[in-house]
């Protein structure tokens, strides 16, 4: 449905530390960068989420977040660590969230610009990423 979301920052420098932190957290990387931009993905200028630069960046009001898709549990919670080290807010520890699902596991945090972002996976707790297989051929 969707092809890629842009969010609107105030500071590039400072959204691209936390984005690449907690982007890394769940396999994806830099894939486009300009004095305005900066492109995630998995593709090289394939973006699936890009940072635009913008003096009047405001985050979207109660009732909107955005949900990132984990492989793992253990990538929630590296993605958790990474927004807290890099300027981000908790705004609610990784862990089970039974009133979501029964294998609902999730964390949820405040980027510096005010972006409430959620990393989330259904995988049972044993469940291993395809980067993990891929990384160990």
């Amino acid at each position: 449905m969707l092809h890629h979301l842009s969010l609107g920052v105030r500071d590039l420098e400072r959204a691209g530390r936390f984005y690449d932190a907690v982007l890394a957290a769940l396999g994806y990387r830099r894939v486009f960068e300009d004095d305005t931009a900066i492109g995630y993905g998995l593709v090289e200028d394939e973006d699936l989420l890009c940072l635009k630069l913008r003096d009047d960046a405001v985050a979207p009001g109660p009732g909107f977040h955005l949900a990132l898709a984990a492989t793992t549990r253990a990538a929630v919670d590296t993605f958790h660590r990474a927004a807290l080290a890099t300027g981000g807010q908790d705004n609610g520890p990784a862990g089970l969230r039974p009133d979501y699902g029964e294998r609902y596991y999730a964390a949820f945090v405040i980027d510096p610009d005010g972006h409430r972002i959620e990393a989330v996976t259904k995988a049972a707790p044993d469940a291993v990423s395809l980067m993990q297989v891929f990384k160990a051929l």
